[in-house]
């Protein structure tokens, strides 16, 4: 899922593209993208992008008359630039946004469609999209504590939740946390006041060089590879492969069709975390720390 980074380089483009042109039509190929009906989608049509917004991992697209169009990318819905009125594709398009100079095209792989399109009216209508979550590079570090300490989660849920802090998913809050030598499964009532400070700067740190990282990828252009998944990343998606930082396997923890990865050795004491499926296989021969893991491997 489009996270923070990709959803500021994305907003930076379309203000390129469309920011002051005027929506001709919107035409919709997916009967399930449109989660609304008043105001209808043909209200919009004829009237300028005025404004763009991020509202969490959501992209918001201002039009005069205080209209809004709110789209969710969640995991698979990408937009692509293309010539005025692109065909839409069969198979993977949604809906095609129809400007003088050109189409922005929303597109979602797979067979499960979640991406979805809202369109309200105001900020009244726009408040009720808004999942109330602070902003990350936006807060001191008093703010960022005391929101941590509110409640007693895991550092993964609490990154991730998106009431708490705006915009951090899957991806970068693995990053995050590696960066900041802290396990994803440490409660947030035990962190120290030096663990605090470590988390803090290390979000802070890894969602600018994130967002420059894909700020240089794109140029003048518009992102083409959006992705959760990129080679230069430290731990996520990096299962069995080596951790940049210290050489030991980088493992993970997955529960339905989510996937946590870390570095055991940076992060954990060393310790392997159960991982649900195959530690339910295992039970007691799951391996505790990385030493166990090695001797497993080996066949000891």
């Amino acid at each position: 899922m489009p996270e923070l980074p990709d959803i500021t380089v994305y907003i930076e483009a379309l203000e390129r593209h469309i920011l002051g042109e005027r929506l001709e039509r919107a035409r919709l190929a997916s009967p399930f993208l449109l989660r609304t009906v008043d105001p209808p989608i043909e209200e919009v049509h004829g009237r300028a992008v005025v404004s763009l917004r991020r509202v969490g991992k959501r992209i918001a697209i201002g039009l005069e008359g205080e209209h809004w169009l709110i789209i969710h990318l969640m995991i698979a819905g990408r937009f692509r630039w293309k010539d005025s009125d692109v065909a839409i594709p069969r198979r993977l398009g949604l809906a095609a946004f129809d400007f003088e100079d050109g189409s922005l095209l929303l597109t979602e792989a797979g067979s499960k469609k979640r991406a979805s399109l809202h369109v309200v009216r105001g900020e009244t209508g726009m408040a009720a999209h808004d999942p109330g979550g602070a902003e990350p590079l936006e807060i001191e570090k008093t703010t960022f504590s005391e929101i941590l300490r509110a409640r007693n989660h895991t550092l993964k849920r609490a990154l991730t939740d998106p009431r708490y802090f705006s915009g951090i998913g899957n991806a970068y809050s693995d990053e995050i946390l590696h960066r900041a030598r802290l396990s994803p499964i440490k409660w947030t009532e035990r962190l120290t006041d030096e663990e605090i400070d470590r988390l803090f700067e290390a979000t802070r740190a890894t969602l600018l060089e994130w967002t420059e990282r894909l700020r240089a990828d794109t140029g003048d252009g518009f992102p083409e590879k959006v992705t959760a998944f990129r080679p230069e990343m430290a731990v996520h998606g990096k299962y069995g492969e080596p951790c940049p930082t210290c050489g030991a396997p980088v493992q993970r923890i997955r529960y339905a069709s989510n996937e946590t990865n870390y570095c055991p050795a940076c992060q954990t004491g060393g310790d392997v975390l159960a991982d649900r499926g195959l530690s339910r296989l295992l039970g007691k021969d799951w391996p505790r720390s990385l030493e166990e893991l090695e001797k497993l491997r080996r066949g000891d």
